[in-house]
């Protein structure tokens, strides 16, 4: 019988959870210990998991010999140091998106794991959610080639919260989270770099200390382009939705789910063995793990997108 992977997940929160309901679903896996900031909150997702081992402390869940990868959903300022942390100490690493929001500490986690060899991966969903593989397929066969992406990325959250409204000890970051999705799609999509990037920025809120409002404007070496329409403003429906303009048709994705450009739903059903993104994400992992490969979304496939991130940034300094 194969070994099960077990797996180490910390920062139990809204996304925490998405990762933990997609894991139990994946045929050999153990989830064998959970890292929450509040104890009693990781006590409680762990006894519902199954997680035999819950502390506050990352270091204490990276020296036990029953985790061989961890899952870190925590603050987007911790992901590169984190996950530095887990490869020193053996175990394959998935971060949730960003990697980072310093350019030269996303550089130090791809170069270990070089070093290491392990599994390194970065929670890029899209290239993951069955809308946007439909669309990969399409543009892999020559079916499809992207003239144009327009996206728009919008949430109301006006104060410091998370998707289930709960308080965050962290803020978040239009740039380097929300732009990160759509920056390394369209690389991925259109298989070309982006070789010229602009963005401006509203006003930044007086206690969050972020803009709200944010646009930006990408061209690929193929000559594709991609606008990109950000904001935490929007009082109205939330997410993030794209729509690719190409050569033989247009596709509107909206997460798991796929239209064409006249509203009509295409079944994407049979595109992969699930419909969530998040499950596929972790099967990619999984998987990586087992056949000892790099996996999609790896540090060193995504890196470029961040690259990008810091051009645009140094831009609206």
């Amino acid at each position: 019988m194969t070994q099960p992977v077990r797996i180490a997940l910390a920062g139990p929160g809204a996304f925490g959870i998405k990762h933990l309901d997609g894991l139990k679903l994946i045929d050999g896996v153990e989830i064998t210990s959970i890292i929450g900031r509040e104890l009693p909150k990781a006590q409680e997702v762990a006894a519902k998991y199954g997680a035999r081992h819950v502390t506050t402390n990352l270091d204490e869940a990276l020296a036990r010999p029953d985790v061989d990868a961890v899952i870190l959903c925590t603050p987007t300022q911790l992901h590169a140091q984190q996950s530095i942390a887990a490869m020193k100490a053996g175990k394959h690493v998935q971060v949730e998106i960003p990697l980072c929001d310093k350019l030269a500490d996303g550089r130090q986690v791809v170069e270990m794991q070089k070093k290491t060899g392990l599994v390194a991966m970065v929670g890029h969903t899209r290239r993951f959610n069955p809308s946007h593989q439909y669309v990969h397929q399409k543009i892999q066969s020559g079916a499809f080639n992207i003239q144009q992406m327009d996206v728009q990325t919008y949430f109301f959250r006006r104060t410091n919260t998370n998707a289930l409204g709960q308080a965050r000890s962290w803020t978040d970051h239009l740039l380097w989270h929300h732009a990160a999705h759509t920056v390394d799609l369209f690389q991925y999509q259109t298989g070309s770099k982006v070789v010229k990037a602009n963005a401006v920025q509203g006003p930044v809120h007086p206690t969050l200390g972020i803009a709200m409002d944010m646009s930006i404007q990408l061209k690929t070496e193929s000559g594709a382009i991609c606008t990109l329409s950000l904001s935490f403003n929007n009082d109205g429906p939330l997410g993030t939705f794209f729509r690719y303009i190409g050569d033989t048709a247009t596709y509107l994705a909206r997460y798991d789910d796929l239209y064409n450009g006249k509203e009509e739903k295409i079944d994407v059903s049979k595109v992969d063995v699930s419909m969530n993104g998040i499950e596929l994400q972790d099967r990619e992992f999984i998987a990586a793990i087992r056949e000892k490969r790099e996996p999609n979304s790896s540090v060193g496939k995504v890196f470029p997108c961040y690259d990008v991130l810091d051009q645009l940034e140094r831009q609206l300094a």
